[in-house]
């Protein structure tokens, strides 16, 4: 798509935030008002269409993707993303541990689990620990508490734990972005913790690599976004 504006600033009037392209206010892609939580989230949506060239590149605006998630499909039907991402808690990364070589469930056990007592602690929620790949039915009051926490998220917070919790495969360190246990560097490290491990002893691809970085770009945008909300 074509630029079709000179400006683009962000607005304020009565409490609600918003974006406006040439004065004009902007609506979200489909149609919604589009009202933001905070100022400040705002000014970085209105700097991401500021500094977009002659072509629009919706790829290139993260801030803007996630917060037209949030109004346009979240804020109108919240359950099929709560469940989304509760239902991450049934098979989380963080555990199933290897079975070998010994040295990689060390360190899975070293940096993993001080997460999975953290939820335990957190959220109530007593996730059990397996070793191998096979999965094991969870505890159901540890699913009940998972979801309890996730369904109680405004849509926001929401959308932006959805993206992070998809781009780690991992609700525990969606979870941990959202409350700041975590930042995002140390989110995207703990995810690709097995992946690391191999490529210490074989190398990295091209294609894995392009596809590591899209999903900690994914993981940084969705940090930025909750501390945008919470500024």
């Amino acid at each position: 798509m074509r630029r079709f504006y000179q400006t683009a600033r962000a607005r304020g009037e009565a409490g609600e935030y918003g974006v406006a392209l040439d004065d004009k206010p902007m609506r979200s892609p489909a149609g919604k008002p589009f009202l933001l939580p905070t100022a400040s989230l705002a000014e970085a949506i209105a700097a991401e269409w500021h500094t977009q060239g002659e072509q629009i590149r919706p790829a290139d605006m993260p801030l803007m993707q996630l917060a037209s998630t949030a109004i346009d499909r979240v804020a109108e039907a919240p359950e099929p993303t709560v469940k989304a991402i509760a239902g991450f808690a049934a098979t989380d990364l963080l555990c199933y541990r290897a079975e070998r070589p010994r040295s990689l469930f060390e360190r899975q056990e070293r940096l993993w689990q001080p997460l999975v007592d953290w939820a335990r602690l957190q959220y109530d929620a007593p996730l059990i620990v397996v070793t191998g790949i096979m999965p094991r039915p969870q505890p159901p009051e540890a699913l009940r508490a998972i979801e309890a926490a996730v369904v109680a998220l405004e849509p926001f917070r929401l959308t932006a734990l959805a993206a992070a919790t998809a781009a780690a495969g991992s609700v525990l360190l969606g979870l941990a972005l959202l409350e700041g246990r975590l930042s995002a560097g140390e989110v995207y490290d703990l995810s690709f913790l097995d992946e690391t491990y191999q490529i210490e002893r074989w190398g990295l691809d091209e294609e894995a690599a392009r596809r590591r970085a899209g999903l900690k770009a994914e993981i940084e945008a969705a940090e930025r976004f909750l501390a945008l909300l919470s500024a």
